[in-house]
């Protein structure tokens, strides 16, 4: 279930029994004392349920909308062992413009409790060579349990390589 790399690749619904190494795990009591936007990144690697990304335009199709910690970046479906690269490439530049404007912020991924994906991610950009990377193991389902409002999210629009701006209608 693991790659070469050691990279969760299946079964990402599961417990997550060892620590993201390089990134490094943030407590549910630290994560809420954040404020995102404010005082770290926060990105939600939950991939889509139930939807689609059109090929063509970029533009993600759900079929139920997605609450996420408010203030969150969406970026779906790159928390998977292997992610599409253009989506993987779309959060790193998001995470290097943040940092060119707050480069003390601390970069926080997540998707729920007992899922692989947030901690790929993590573990993924801190082994290319980001630094403050923190995964949240509760992310969404610990937010909401500790009495947090969840707010609806839409994906971040990547288009697809020479994909023109306005393709998306």
């Amino acid at each position: 279930m693991f790659d070469a790399g050691g990279y969760r690749t299946a079964r990402y619904r599961a417990p997550v029994d060892r620590d993201p190494a390089p990134a490094r795990r943030i407590a549910q009591d630290q994560a809420l004392r954040l404020v995102p936007g404010r005082d770290a990144l926060f990105i939600d690697v939950l991939p889509v349920e139930s939807g689609w990304r059109d090929p063509q335009n970029g533009v993600w199709r759900l079929a139920e909308p997605h609450g996420s910690i408010p203030g969150a970046l969406w970026h779906p479906e790159t928390g998977r062992g292997a992610p599409d690269p253009r989506l993987w490439a779309a959060l790193r530049e998001a995470v290097a413009r943040v940092r060119a404007q707050h480069p003390d912020w601390p970069v926080v991924l997540f998707c729920r409790a007992d899922c692989w994906m947030g901690w790929n991610a993590a573990r993924r950009l801190a082994n290319e060579g980001v630094t403050q990377v923190y995964w949240y193991g509760e992310g969404i389902d610990g937010w909401h349990a500790a009495g947090h409002v969840l707010s609806p999210v839409s994906p971040v629009l990547v288009r697809p390589q020479g994909a023109a701006a306005g393709s998306e209608k």
